[in-house]
């Protein structure tokens, strides 16, 4: 078990707004159990050199550092100074990021090849209608369905290698935007192309301009957010169905006190889907009854558990922050993880408690947890295994430990961008009418993580409501989606706290004033809506009255999406501080010149209130540049 030492007592209610997290944040305190925010105290100070980004270990002959006091070393062993050195850090981030999101689309390529050629049979083609409008896409005159969906893999398998040529997916992206990309030297080619260039470029001895470094971040996030991301977007829509509107509740209070509790955590929704369907089996139902519960409840956590949120209705648990929480509930039979913002300290956790900690990925290994792992070929099987598993450990629950929070909060999710203009009467026009006419001031896309250095879920929901009020209408994702809708903002009833214009567009359309687009991978739905926007109206997507932002964010995959969004030409605030103040011609680069190259940059702001009023300064310039 592990515990606290040292410590005072804390005033939990100062690390979280989550009505369903303080009750539990107590009960850790009043138990000794060591959270994300305890060890985050206990690494303070956290080191001055990183928090900059002038350290670098990418050779031997270090770890080097730069003395941002100007009283020590100015250059590292091999000559690099604070640029090069911030500027390699932040590209390796991007590639890193980059590859997540990347390589999960790859994993969806390889089922959905399997699927069309009968390998995986409990997967089939759910939506034609985009399976057809894909194949369209690439060029594809096939008309048999699976064979269809086997040219569109092995396509979309080759693109990401080393071809020359751009994207398949550029096509999406407004023509003045691929010109802008041109002439930067910018344009996106394979993401494992431009990762592996990641890798060279920042090897000890081969490039150290910090500008040509940030551009070549540009390219490969871009290779994320129009290839790897919208890959595994598009491609799980095809397997799975497009996500619709539909009802559900989020928050801690979804867990049953009565039924076995499985919760689903990481972001690939491959074997969550089965894993679900096991869940509704007969037989395992019957088995679970047997053992004394009333039945097998499956909830979310992160992006996987909103992969079934969106197209199922499935209940969401929570949030980055969430994670150790749910296991403290006591009431958690099984937490299934696959990869991706999955804290390790999840096992150690369990031992205090009778939660088994299921991994299925061969990428994601963790001491102390159970593995039984995934092949698509054998799914169902597999799945049955894991909830059989969960079931027979129901058993092992302790009464006296279960402490479920009250009153789960509703939700509307399943904001597609096909919903979304299904919503809007099949076309754009009642949108655009209405921001032309200035009941919606402008659009956001709020996305991101948790980040334990910011009180859970505050920011996040600080800034919405602030935008609200100023009738811009917010698009949100991932961690941030969860905290809007635990906050009970994806709701038709929001509306009452917009601005008059917003309020009115939402009780016409009977919608949110924020629309719950999906998973991380999904914030790509935000990059074709806003293509789509552009063409109508015949400008860029760096001339919308559009602007994005990430609270609370704290991952590498984070950078890749903020990257991606100003390469898109979208200004993009950030709510905590990345490791680049240690350059100032870096800082500058993104924070200013980025827009005169690239059509978006970066803003650093850790007030959300004051971010609002950046976000709502760039809305107006944006619409005062339309005549709007």
């Amino acid at each position: 078990m592990s515990q606290k030492t040292n410590l005072e007592k804390k005033n939990t209610n100062n690390r979280s707004i989550d009505k369903s997290a303080i009750p539990l944040l107590e009960k850790a305190e009043n138990e000794g159990i060591e959270l994300a925010w305890d060890r985050l105290e206990k690494q303070q100070p956290q080191c001055g050199f990183g928090l900059l980004g002038v350290c670098c270990r990418n050779c031997n002959m270090g770890p080097c550092r730069i003395d941002p006091f100007r009283e020590g070393p100015q250059k590292g062993v091999c000559g690099a100074n604070e640029d090069t050195i911030v500027a390699r850090n932040l590209l390796r981030m991007i590639a890193a990021g980059a590859a997540a999101h990347s390589d999960h689309a790859r994993d969806v390529v390889e089922t959905l090849l399997m699927t069309a050629r009968g390998q995986a049979p409990d997967y089939e083609l759910t939506d034609l209608e985009k399976l057809k409008a894909l194949a369209e896409l690439f060029g594809i005159e096939e008309e048999e369905p699976n064979k269809m969906a086997e040219m569109l893999a092995l396509k979309v398998l080759d693109g990401y290698g080393t071809r020359e040529e751009g994207l398949e997916w550029l096509k999406r992206a407004p023509k003045d935007r691929i010109e802008v990309w041109e002439e930067a030297g910018v344009i996106p080619r394979g993401v494992d192309r431009e990762i592996v260039e990641v890798m060279h470029r920042t090897h000890m001895g081969v490039d150290t301009d910090y500008v040509n470094l940030i551009l070549h971040g540009i390219r490969t996030a871009l290779s994320d957010g129009w290839g790897g991301s919208m890959v595994a977007t598009t491609l799980q829509d095809v397997l799975f169905g497009t996500p619709k509107p539909t009802k559900t509740k989020v928050n801690l209070g979804v867990l049953s006190e009565n039924e076995v509790n499985i919760i689903i955590h990481g972001h690939e929704p491959i074997l969550s889907e089965k894993i679900l369907e096991a869940t509704e089996d007969p037989e395992l139902i019957e088995l679970a009854q047997k053992i004394g519960a009333e039945g097998i409840n499956i909830s979310g956590m992160c992006c996987t558990g909103i992969e079934l949120l969106m197209r199922k209705g499935v209940p969401m648990a929570g949030n980055f922050l969430n994670q150790e929480l749910a296991i403290l509930t006591g009431a958690v039979e099984a937490m299934v993880v696959d990869v991706q913002c999955i804290m390790p300290a999840l096992t150690d956790l369990s031992d205090c408690y009778h939660t088994e900690i299921i991994s299925t990925s061969p990428k994601a290994k963790f001491p102390g947890a159970t593995h039984i792992e995934f092949e698509a070929e054998k799914a169902g099987e597999i799945a049955k295994k894991i909830v059989r598993k969960a079931i027979e450990n129901y058993k092992n629950r302790i009464p006296a430990k279960v402490d479920i929070p009250d009153s789960p909060t509703e939700a509307v999710v399943g904001f597609s961008v096909e919903a979304r203009v299904a919503g809007l009467g099949g076309e754009l026009d009642p949108l655009l009418d209405a921001i032309k006419s200035g009941k919606i001031r402008g659009v956001a896309g709020l996305v991101g993580c948790n980040n334990p250095k910011i009180k859970h879920d505050y920011s996040h929901v600080t800034l919405t409501k602030e935008l609200l009020k100023n009738n811009v209408l917010c698009v949100v994702g991932g961690c941030n989606a969860t905290a809007n809708a635990k906050a009970g903002l994806l709701l038709p009833e929001a509306a009452e706290q917009c601005g008059e214009g917003l309020k009115e567009v939402c009780q016409s359309l009977g919608i949110p004033p924020v629309l719950h687009m999906g998973s991380c991978v999904d914030n790509t739905r935000i990059l074709v809506l806003a293509a789509e926007v552009a063409n109508a109206l015949g400008v860029d997507i760096s001339d919308l009255p559009l602007a994005g932002a990430a609270p609370e964010w704290m991952s590498e995959k984070a950078v890749s999406i903020g990257t991606y969004f100003v390469g898109s030409g979208i200004l993009t605030v950030l709510g905590t501080v990345p490791p680049i103040l240690g350059s100032e011609k870096v800082v500058k680069l993104l924070t200013e010149d980025a827009e005169e190259v690239i059509g978006g940059k970066f803003a650093v702001e850790t007030d959300p209130y004051k971010a609002a009023e950046l976000m709502l300064d760039h809305i107006d310039k944006k619409r005062e540049g339309l005549g709007i």
